[in-house]
């Protein structure tokens, strides 16, 4: 199992310093998931909900990191990366993004 911590944004306006957090805990994840040659990762809505990041900006956030990190690693085990949501407008986000 792996588990990351996102960065709490209490003010709900990120900054380019806690996006850049948000987008190394997924990096962080997947490299962990790659060593152990993980077929699949499952990533919650990090850093949402009591921590304060905007759903929208943090929904942003993660597929362009899982995307950039997919492309920097093309020989990855992991074959499969689920974004887990909480509820319907975080579901509606990703497709909206993942279908962009």
């Amino acid at each position: 199992m792996l588990h990351t911590v996102g960065p709490i944004v209490p003010d709900g306006r990120p900054t380019p310093v806690q996006r850049a957090a948000l987008a190394s805990c997924y990096a962080s994840c997947l490299d962990a998931a790659d060593a152990a040659a993980l077929p699949s990762v499952a990533f919650c809505c990090i850093s949402t909900g009591v921590f304060g990041y905007p759903k929208a900006d943090a929904a942003a956030t993660a597929v362009a990191a899982v995307r950039s990190w997919f492309a920097a690693h093309p020989a990855t085990s992991v074959r499969l990366v689920v974004f887990n949501v909480f509820g319907a407008e975080d579901e509606a986000l990703y497709r909206e993004l993942l279908h962009a």
